[in-house]
């Protein structure tokens, strides 16, 4: 979900990580009939917390099971993965299945197969409805939801107390929650992320609690909303220009240096995801969740949906090997299987039945989270341009709170580059 939400950059290159696992190749190949080949990103950040475990387990079992098909899995860091299988895909050695943040570009080129080749009806419509909504195009399932996550607002409980504030539920009480741990000498009282890593999360979570997003009900861009426009007005002249963001300008602040703040008890709210709330209480601070505070002009009881991201699972039809593919992906998205993964990096499975089983690892902390998914919104990853729209987004959303910037400027021309940018797919 760039790691879009809950992705972490550090994954690149870490402790020999780009070792293909079961001696498969790094620049791919079709391989036999008998062999499928795997290429996911990496989740760990180091070798005890490497994806390599999992992948291990599961394709050793499946082998057992299925002896006639073998699986051979290559780990890539998430900042390299979309361009190295992007490379593998011209070059005619598309891997048969990819884990990875983006799929639909390839769903344009006609490259992947769709659920209802590979899974059952049951599969298929086992996964969570925004999760698969935000997988199809038009209303074919290409990417398969894999983990997600949701984003709250979190807010350090010891903070609070001391600034003698609870938790806000709207922009109002944000902004005097923000001012009253400033006089108590928080350093940042609101981290606002606004830089190039992650800008296009932070910006969805605030325009989403006004009524706005990135696209409208058809599911057309509509960056320069009036919501839009209004939303970063009102950043710009309540939190920012007060100093309430911190000492590090939003546009200069990314998401790790954030969340490692809020590590450090510097931060008084934030928004997160599930793994940053367990480091925070595995490091004793107590931490406060709560959905995201919505505008003082939002209708009373409306209920924005919160942020939620998924990375997809994709099978490619370069080598024709549907059948072998649709075996393992039904082994592989087993409850248990799924969830022990997203047990093991503190993400949400994707489907019913995994994220209603006790059994499967999921923590009674995250419920909340799990909660927010079901209603969530997405990014319109299904759209083709979406990969460079988000781009633009992220490297440019940030002027718009800058002291010498114009909400309205700066989100006109964002439209139009991702005008242009649809124009191109």
């Amino acid at each position: 979900m760039q790691r879009r939400i809950f992705r972490t950059a550090a994954a690149a290159a870490v402790l020999g990580l780009l070792v293909p696992l079961s001696g498969c190749g790094s620049d791919g190949g079709p391989g036999d009939e008998g062999t499928l080949r795997l290429v996911a990103a990496e989740y760990g950040t180091n070798q005890a917390t490497s994806s390599k475990a999992f992948w291990d387990k599961v394709t050793n079992d499946f082998t057992k099971t299925h002896p006639d098909i073998k699986v051979e899995v290559q780990l890539l860091p998430w900042a390299d993965i979309d361009r190295a299988v992007s490379r593998m895909v011209s070059a005619g050695k598309a891997p048969d299945i990819a884990l990875m943040g983006s799929y639909s570009d390839f769903a344009a080129e006609g490259e992947l197969y769709s659920a209802d080749e590979l899974l059952s009806i049951t599969a298929e419509a086992n996964f969570l409805p925004p999760l698969a909504e935000a997988g199809s195009v038009g209303n074919t399932l290409y990417g398969l939801p894999w983990v997600a996550s949701s984003r709250l607002l979190f807010y350090n409980e010891g903070l609070f107390k001391q600034a003698g504030v609870t938790a806000p539920k709207n922009w109002s009480d944000l902004r005097s929650a923000a001012k009253a741990l400033k006089d108590k000498g928080v350093k940042t009282p609101y981290a606002m992320p606004l830089g190039p890593e992650e800008a296009h999360a932070e910006a969805m979570i605030w325009e989403l609690s006004n009524g706005g997003g990135y696209a409208d009900s058809a599911g057309n861009y509509n960056l320069a909303s009036d919501q839009n426009i209004q939303t970063f007005r009102w950043i710009k002249d309540n939190l920012v220009s007060p100093g309430l963001t911190g000492p590090v300008p939003p546009s200069q602040l990314n998401r790790a240096d954030a969340f490692a703040a809020f590590l450090r008890g510097e931060v008084g709210m934030l928004n997160g995801y599930p793994s940053l709330w367990h480091e925070a209480r595995a490091r004793g601070i107590g931490v406060g969740t709560v959905s995201m505070p919505v505008s003082d002009t939002m209708g009373a009881g409306e209920t924005p949906p919160a942020v939620g991201v998924a990375d997809w699972m994709m099978a490619f039809k370069q080598h024709g090997k549907r059948t072998q593919i649709g075996k393992f992906l039904d082994f592989v998205y087993r409850d248990e299987n799924l969830a022990d993964f997203a047990g093991r990096y503190h993400l949400l499975p994707s489907t019913v039945s995994a994220s209603r089983n006790p059994a499967g690892g999921l923590d009674k902390n995250d419920e909340q989270f799990l909660t927010a998914l079901r209603g969530a919104q997405l990014y319109p990853v299904n759209d083709p341009s979406w990969v460079e729209v988000s781009d633009t987004i992220k490297r440019n959303i940030g002027r718009a709170v800058e002291p010498g910037g114009d909400p309205k400027t700066v989100l006109d021309e964002i439209a139009a580059k991702a005008k242009q940018a649809g124009k191109q797919h």
